[in-house]
């Protein structure tokens, strides 16, 4: 994934959380931070 992550693909990214994906495969699979997916999750409200 490149450097910055569009807001599509954050917001992509979270539902994928929500639908049952394990936030450390996650991470591993787009290259981020566990802090940083729960950053996103704080800002974005978990959409």
């Amino acid at each position: 994934m490149s450097k910055r992550t569009s807001e599509s693909q954050i917001i992509n990214i979270l539902k994928q959380a929500e639908a049952g994906t394990p936030v450390q495969e996650l991470c591993r699979q787009h290259g981020i931070s566990s802090a940083t997916f729960y950053k996103w999750r704080e800002r974005y409200g978990g959409m």
